[in-house]
């Protein structure tokens, strides 16, 4: 089965093509990098020719609020069109738990944006949400720094590892369009201020995670359990703990 990656040479996107070519499917990745621009059109029928399945793991260059509204709405309008074009049966899609309770982020109402996009077009689909990534983690201190500081609130979420975000986008891909979304989380809920002093902490990182209720999150303020999956979320087994491990 011919399967297009769109951002297929980012995180997420270059180890789930590894993972689709394993168990013997034609994964083709499909970024400006390879020629395919989700943007501009470039290249996007010649990669959606024959295929059966196109999966969307791109991301904005730029979280600026409009910027990542334009891209989304952008990207994923050029893709819809070109897949009902060339006949693909199944447009997946990764998205972010939360979204849609968090409009004060304007990155999450980008993602909101995509998902309403996706649900009105014709093409049969299935939105994967996801929780903040490990991998994440020195970039949510990095754009919360001042100085030797860095200011977090004690916000809950229930991060989870890349190579099981890998795992569940893969399980949608080859399985039936849900018409519908379905949630992945980490196995544990922790508070964000502890998610980042843990992480530096074990990269004998020096900077003093400090926390603070009034700091938002992707421009939002977390008040209660938005940012958590809801009941019938697929849970993954990696802890963070074990993945911090597995980086030494």
């Amino acid at each position: 089965m011919k399967i297009v990656v769109i951002g297929g040479t980012g995180l997420i996107g270059s180890k789930l093509v590894d993972r689709l070519r394993e168990e013997g499917h034609e994964a083709l990745p499909a970024s400006p990098n390879t020629g395919v621009d989700s943007i501009t059109g470039e290249g996007l029928d010649d990669a959606l020719r024959g295929a059966s399945v196109v999966v969307d793991v791109s991301n904005s260059p730029s979280f600026e609020d409009g910027a990542v509204l334009e891209f989304f709405r952008t990207s994923t309008g050029n893709l819809l069109a070109a897949e009902a074009a060339a006949g693909v049966g199944h447009h997946v899609a990764l998205s972010v738990v939360g979204s849609e309770r968090l409009p004060d982020s304007g990155y999450l109402r980008a993602k909101a944006a995509q998902e309403e996009l996706i649900k009105g077009s014709e093409i049969p689909y299935s939105v994967v949400r996801a929780t903040q990534f490990f991998e994440f983690v020195k970039g949510i201190a990095a754009g919360s720094t001042q100085g030797d500081t860095v200011r977090l609130p004690s916000s809950l979420l229930q991060p989870l590892a890349s190579d099981d975000v890998v795992a569940a986008v893969a399980r949608a891909t080859l399985g039936a369009p849900l018409n519908g979304t379905t949630e992945v989380a980490g196995p544990e809920e922790l508070h964000l201020d502890e998610f980042v002093r843990t992480g530096l902490a074990a990269e004998k990182d020096p900077r003093e995670v400090v926390t603070d209720e009034s700091v938002g999150y992707f421009g939002a303020h977390v008040r209660g359990r938005e940012l958590l999956p809801g009941p019938d979320a697929h849970l993954a087994g990696t802890r963070f703990t074990q993945w911090l491990d597995r980086q030494k």
